[in-house]
């Protein structure tokens, strides 16, 4: 139902005004301006826990709005800079106008690339749905083939994910590993969540096994199931990694007890800080991921 919502136009363009929605999203993003999201990344800094921003919006109807994207995340890194953070960026390829002119959006990708290139940052490709999948792999196998510091989202719900892995570990590729949030038909992807948790650590030990042979230059698991966390806790051992070596990810506002316990035993900790106006899709897909996010948002609605 929730996934459903997220698609629908009527919902977004009403559901966004209410006001108990508008507290209710907080909890994931600090605010819709870039200055928000940097005010959340340093007061991570001081915590130890490292930023990615992401822009939310995708599916543009002119290019000049991937123009427009692009210029934004250009400013963003130059603050990041300024302010001395470190923060990476994380961005949809149809926000670039992929839809619209690919050959385009592939030299705003390539112009971000340089750009972050110039002062040792990255920039990864968030994955979409599965009507996107094929098209994004090989995106960014022709971006890797021209940048070291680019990196890419899988699912790991999708049934093609391992083969996926097994195809870019020539190329020593950053994959950041997720459960995934869209409504896939059951010939594509697993829906049970113990399904999903298996394929979660089938796909982070196959992940972590070549991070160990050197077949790939980074890994980052992002979950925020922390039981899922405790069971790949004992991964770098098993394949002689420094636990340093282990990224987790999560959300803003989400589990920042769990990031400064991983941060004290050595891990490295990011928060995907999102900000920008187009955060009901979003928000719709975060809440359909975990029932407790649903309970949190039904509380907004008490004084």
């Amino acid at each position: 139902m929730l996934l459903w919502a997220a698609r629908n136009r009527w919902l977004r363009d009403h559901l966004s005004h209410w006001w108990w929605v508008r507290r209710a999203v907080r909890k994931f993003m600090p605010g819709e301006q870039r200055s928000d999201a940097l005010a959340a990344a340093e007061r991570y800094k001081e915590a130890g826990i490292f930023a990615v921003f992401t822009l939310l919006g995708e599916n543009l109807t002119e290019f000049a709005e991937g123009e427009a994207v692009a210029a934004e995340y250009q400013r963003l890194l130059a603050d990041v800079v300024e302010r001395k953070l470190h923060g990476e960026i994380s961005l949809k390829l149809t926000q670039l106008g992929f839809d619209i002119d690919a050959e385009g959006a592939y030299r705003l990708f390539d112009q971000l690339a340089v750009e972050a290139a110039s002062t040792g940052n990255w920039v990864w490709i968030d994955m979409e749905g599965s009507a996107y999948t094929e098209r994004t792999v090989a995106f960014y196998e022709r971006a890797l083939a021209a940048h070291q510091n680019v990196g890419l989202c899988l699912q790991a719900y999708l049934l093609r994910t391992p083969a996926d892995v097994q195809r870019l570990l020539p190329k020593k590729p950053a994959i950041r590993l997720v459960k995934g949030a869209y409504d896939e038909p059951a010939s594509i992807a697993l829906h049970k969540r113990t399904e999903v948790s298996a394929a979660y650590l089938a796909v982070a030990s196959m992940m972590l096994e070549a991070l160990a042979a050197g077949r790939m230059s980074r890994a980052i698991l992002a979950t925020h199931d922390t039981e899922l966390v405790g069971r790949i806790a004992g991964f770098p051992a098993a394949f002689g990694l420094a636990p340093a070596r282990i990224e987790v990810q999560m959300l803003y506002g989400i589990r920042a007890a769990e990031q400064r316990r991983l941060v004290a035993e050595g891990y490295d900790a990011s928060a995907l800080i999102a900000y920008g106006t187009y955060w009901y899709p979003w928000y719709m897909r975060r809440l359909a991921e975990r029932p407790a996010n649903v309970i949190f948002a039904l509380r907004q609605l008490l004084p």
